[in-house]
This record gives structure tokens, sequence and C-alpha cells, in this order.
């Protein structure tokens, strides 16, 4: 019996070892790709928000909606047994053993016989080369298992059901049916974040992201719902929670899950900032310093610009950040800084503002400045440069966009003295439209295949998205910093001197205006049906974004400079003193 309890235990070792890695791997696996974070998940959701008419979009977004579910769930399931059985085998194991070396104390001595123990410990060897094949056989079964279990899955969800061919016909007609809305309408790679669980709290991970400035793909317009229209700081009215920021920045907030990010900087240091969206804790602060090739001293920057003007991006694994400086960070979701480098001290009399956007994981900046233009593509991951694009445009603070254009994916950048659209991927130019002039500050919009740009002392235009032509051109009212915010049927614009309009998205002719009689430099938002817009001071408009009729405008105390970002029934605002989250109680 004795030699039994061993050979049991030396296999039991053996299985669970494998057994215990088996289940690490598939563990990180589901952290790493689980089906409910996909990418193409995230996009297929947001296009059917925004076709909402197309029937059979909205089917096949269920089908593969309910595929990743299940098959989330299934290998969830499989993690629990593996984990039971692990629990089972350690009980074995632990058995084995105990009765083993009880019967150990018993046996009486006898004396060394040095050929027997050296045959004792061949057999032990042989016993244990066996157990290893039968743990990898074991392994390797469990593996085919799981595989097998996953294809039944697959044939089930789209209603096959029988041979392995059946199941792989099924796979193949959902792949096509993904090719078929690929081709049919763009899928732009950085969308909103799934509700996939909930954290520790109970407080659930939030769907709508917004993860540039003026949202996803910087298009200022949001998916979110519920945006409360009215609030009171002082009084804490749908206010969830008000937080103090460390250093000061004109940057906008951005979203992606549980995390609210900032930056902020002074003549000592430069800081990345994450928050908690539902507690406004500062979760962590990751420091721009070490950075090879960053200046010595801070560059002379406008008191309305500062050290910290551009808004981060982030893709939901990484976030990026610029400063006036040049540098550039990036960061993981825990606060690990991942890479950091300076891309040159930018040339410009106000200091740097634009802000850069992900195109999944490109960080793409335009870095346009009196010397060394160029819009530059860094892998997110490393910082490696993947393309950049040297140009003869001038200085510049507009930002980029990444808009749909003739069914395909698009970096627009807005400058003096052009409207360029590039091919994200490679940074091929795709058109190019000179219209532009002066200090170009605002940043470009995008609706219906449509892309619309404006600058003070120049003009507002509307370009063909897929040919490059022009629709039309207007002069009537046109902004300084305040970005243009659009849909397919107006185009929403705001000024430093008060006047703010909606022109025609097909005509450039003023459908309405309102004369406000105070500065912006925040931007509109597209958001639930209506227009938000902060001004300087800290008021807030909101217009109905189909007719732009004024619905109520009220102050909140507190000046307000950056463009506000929005979530599931939040909006998160930075002002000049703090940061806070509307909330409807």
């Amino acid at each position: 019996m004795r030699k039994l309890y061993r050979n049991i235990s030396m296999v039991t070792a053996v299985f669970l070892l494998v057994l215990a890695v088996m289940l690490g791997v598939s563990y990180y696996q589901m952290q790493q790709v689980s089906p409910l974070e996909t990418g193409v998940m995230e996009t297929l959701k947001e296009l059917n928000e925004t076709n909402g008419d197309n029937e059979l979009l909205g089917q096949q977004i269920r089908e593969l909606d309910l595929l990743s579910r299940k098959a989330y769930f299934v290998k969830e399931g499989q993690l629990k047994v593996g984990l039971y059985l692990l629990l089972g085998m350690a009980v074995v194991l632990a058995v084995c053993l105990n009765l083993y070396f009880k019967e150990t104390k018993n046996l009486p001595e006898k004396e060394f016989d040095p050929i027997d123990e050296w045959m004792i410990k061949s057999r032990a060897r042989k016993y244990i080369g066996w157990a290893a094949v039968a743990a990898l056989i074991v392994g390797i079964g469990f593996v085919g298992f799981q595989h097998i279990d996953f294809k039944g899955l697959l044939a089930q969800s789209v209603g096959e059901q029988g041979s392995a061919s059946d199941t792989l016909a099924a796979q193949d007609s959902l792949n096509g049916q993904l090719s078929a809305v690929n081709t049919q309408l763009s899928t732009d790679s950085v969308k909103e974040d799934v509700d996939s669980a909930e954290v520790d709290d109970g407080m659930p991970e939030l769907k709508i992201a917004s993860r540039a400035f003026r949202g996803n793909n910087s298009s200022a317009t949001s998916s979110a719902r519920g945006i409360a229209t009215s609030w009171n700081l002082s009084a804490k009215k749908n206010i969830l929670w008000q937080s103090s920021i460390p250093k000061h920045g004109y940057n906008s907030p951005v979203i992606t899950g549980r995390n609210v990010f900032i930056t902020g900087a002074d003549a000592k240091a430069r800081e990345l900032y994450c928050y908690d969206v539902w507690t406004g804790e500062l979760k962590w602060t990751v420091k721009a310093d070490g950075i090879a090739g960053s200046p010595g001293s801070m560059p002379k920057v406008n008191a309305d610009t500062g050290l910290a003007a551009s808004t981060v991006a982030t893709n939901g694994e990484q976030v990026c950040a610029i400063f006036a400086t040049g540098d550039v960070i990036c960061a993981d979701m825990e606060g690990k800084r991942l890479w950091a480098k300076n891309i040159g001290l930018p040339d410009n009399h106000y200091g740097y503002a634009s802000s850069p956007v992900m195109y999944g994981n490109t960080l793409i900046i335009q870095y346009q400045n009196n010397s060394n233009a160029q819009i530059l593509a860094l892998n997110a991951k490393t910082g490696a440069t993947v393309w950049s694009k040297k140009g003869n445009d001038k200085i510049s603070w507009s930002s980029p966009i990444i808009a749909t254009l003739g069914g395909k994916s698009a970096l627009v950048v807005m400058g003096n003295p052009a409207i360029t659209a590039y091919n994200p991927n490679n940074g091929a130019e795709l058109w190019r439209v000179d219209c532009l002039s002066g200090e170009v500050g605002s940043s470009p919009a995008s609706a219906g295949g449509v892309v619309f740009g404006a600058s003070e002392y120049a003009k507002c235009i509307a370009i063909d998205g897929a040919t490059g032509e022009t629709l039309w051109e207007a002069s009537d009212y046109l902004p300084e910093c305040s970005s243009l915010a659009a849909t397919k049927d107006l185009v929403f614009c705001a000024t430093s001197y008060g006047m703010v309009c909606a022109y025609d998205a097909k005509t450039g002719e003023v459908k309405k205006e309102h004369d406000l009689t105070t500065p912006f430099y925040s931007s509109p938002v597209v958001v639930d049906g209506k227009v938000y817009l902060f001004s300087n001071s800290g008021k807030v408009y909101i217009f109905s974004a189909s007719t732009f009729d004024l619905i109520t405008a009220f102050e909140t105390g507190e000046k307000t400079f950056a463009t506000p970002a929005f979530t599931d029934g939040m909006m998160i605002v930075r002002t000049d003193k703090s940061l806070y989250c509307v909330k409807k109680s």
C-alpha cells in the first residue's frame, strides 16, 4: 500500500502542476482578449446606435453579441470546473502523502543496500516518467474538451447542431456577416467601453467612453443618455462629486471604464492624473520626468495656454499625454508608466495646445509649429514611430479627428493653409484643400461623410469627405479657439465674442443665431438631442440639437475653458479650480 500511496502522490503532483499552469494561461487569455471587450463588438454597437434604421445590421450585432457573451461565460465556467478539480486533486495529494508518511513511521529499520536503493530509484524515475506522460495526455484532452465545447457553442448560437463541418460553416457565415458590415460601414478603431462586470464596490463599469478631446475620435458627439440639464455646485444639486486638481491645466477630461484622465503642470512638474468616475478619488499620478531630450527650463507660454493645454488620448489600455515641453508619456490603466519620449521643443508663441487622438494602438499627434511641422504616429504600447508626415504648413493649435469618409476611416487635420485627410494606417494623403489662413486654433468636425472646418479671419467650409470637393463656404460667424460640432443637418459654431450660430449642413445658410455677449473657448458637444456649451465664465448654455433653440442657461460659479466629457448619465467638467461630476440625483 505504501508504494501505491507514493505513486498516486507523484501522479497527482504532476497533474496539479500541469493543471495549474493551464488554468493560469487560460485566465490570462481571458483577461487579455475577453469576448465581451473586443474592438469588433464595441465598433458594431456604436454603429448600431448611429444606424438605427438598418435592421440587418441590428440583427447581425445581436447575434454576434449573444455569441460573445455565451462564449465568455462558458469559458468562465470551465475555469471554475478546473479550479474545483485542482482543489480536489490537492486533497487527494494531501491524503496520500499523509498515509504514505504514516506508514513510513511504522516501518522497521533495515540495513542500507546500495544496489537495492538504486533499483528503487530507477523504478521511481520510471513511475515519474509515466506520470508525466499521463499528465500530458490529460492536459491535451482538457484543451481538446475546451475547443470542442466552444465549437459546439458556436453551432448552437447560430441554430446549427450536428457535425463539426456544420459548426465550421456557421463560423464562416458569421465571419461573412461581419465582413459585409465592415464593407458597408466604416469601423473606427476607438469605440465605447463594454459593460462587462461590476467592481468590488458594486458600481458598474460604464458603457459610454469619451476617449479624447471632444469625445471618441474627437468627434464632438456622444451617445450618452440621461444627462442632467440643471445643477448647482454650491448647493451640490445633481453633483455626484467635486475634487481638487493638484496642478493647473486647460485640457479636457477623458473617460474610459471607471477612469477619468486629465493633466496638470507648472514650472516644477508635468503630471498625468487618474480619478475614479464614481467617487472623484485621485487614484494615481504619473510624472513626466527623467525624459531624454526634455528641456531644462520651461518654455515661455501664454497665460491662456499654459504648460498643459493638450487633452490626453486613450484606447482603453494605454493613456497618452503631451505637454508644452514636447514630452510625451504613456501609462497603463493602473498607473504604470510604459514609455516616455521628447519629440522636440514646440516652437510657437502661445504654447503647444493640440490634442492627440488614438486610432487603435496608434497615437497620432499634430505637431505643427514654426519649424519642423509634422504629423506623427506612435505605437501606443512602445512609443516607436509608426509613420510620420512632414510638410510646410504653418503653425497651428488645431487638433486632429478620426472621421468616416467614403466608407473608410480617415485622419482629418486642419491648419494653415489647408484641411487635409490622411490614411491613418500609413499617413498617405487622401486629399487636401487650401482654404484657411491666420492662427488656426479651432478643430474640424464631420457628419454624414462631410468635413467642416472654420477659423477666425478665414472662413467656414464644408468638404465632401470622399472626393475633397468644396461643397460650400460661409463667413457669417467664425470661431477662434472653440471647435465646431456637427450633425447631418446642422453645424454649430461658438465665437470668442459671444455670438453662437447653427449653419445648415447642406447649404451653409445660418439657420439660427444667438448673441450671448460672453466669450467661448470651450467647444460645443452634441449629446442626447442637445448641444452643451460652456462660456469662459462658467455659464452653461443648452440648446436643441435639431432647431438650436435655447433650452436653458445658468451660471456654475467657476470659470470653465475645457470641454466636458460625457458617459452613462454623467458629465465630467473641468473648471479653473476643480473637477466635478454632474449626475441626476
